[in-house]
């Protein structure tokens, strides 16, 4: 990703992201405005980097022949707003407008359902070794992009929105290499 500025677009788009359209998400509740952002990791196959399971699943293609964990998921009606690679390369699957299917069951501060108020970033990652600074560097100009255009309260986990039930973004994921949003 350039050292350059992200910019959101009227149509909930990052510019420059790649774009790549995800058929799982459905329109936010009416009145209900983006205030968190929910920081995940995937990989796919587990543990292995680079292939196009991320983008197959998030977009209902994934082979369940392909590898045997691909089997139990690819059913799975899932997405994310954003994916970060491992190389810092964005990629949008959802519109910021509409609701991504990526929190599951949660909470937060006592408001269930994160995903009618959150953005939903996956950082391409396990929970078992450290991001790339290509990463961190994209995901804070995505940050800085998002806190731009909309009141962002928070940024968590998946895990603080679902514990006991989601890990990530995991051990390894270095809170402190991210920008803090400034409270208006």
């Amino acid at each position: 990703m350039p050292n350059n500025k992200l910019k959101l677009n009227a149509a909930g788009y990052v510019e420059p992201a790649t774009q790549i359209s995800s058929p799982n998400y459905d329109a936010r509740p009416e009145h209900c405005s983006v205030n968190m952002i929910v920081i995940h990791n995937i990989s796919l196959p587990p543990n292995e980097y680079g292939g196009a399971g991320i983008v197959q699943l998030f977009t209902n293609q994934l082979d369940p022949n392909e590898h045997p964990y691909y089997a139990e998921i690819y059913a799975r009606k899932v997405s994310s707003h954003f994916l970060i690679r491992r190389d810092g390369e964005l990629i949008q699957f959802v519109s910021c407008l509409q609701r991504a299917w990526h929190a599951g069951v949660s909470n937060w501060q006592d408001r269930e359902r994160c995903n009618d108020f959150s953005v939903g970033i996956e950082l391409e990652g396990s929970d078992f070794e450290a991001f790339e600074p290509a990463q961190y560097h994209t995901l804070n100009l995505l940050l800085e992009c998002l806190s731009k255009a909309y009141p962002i309260q928070d940024i968590v986990g998946h895990s603080d929105i679902a514990p006991g039930r989601k890990t990530d973004p995991g051990p390894y994921f270095d809170w402190h290499k991210i920008k803090q949003i400034k409270k208006l």
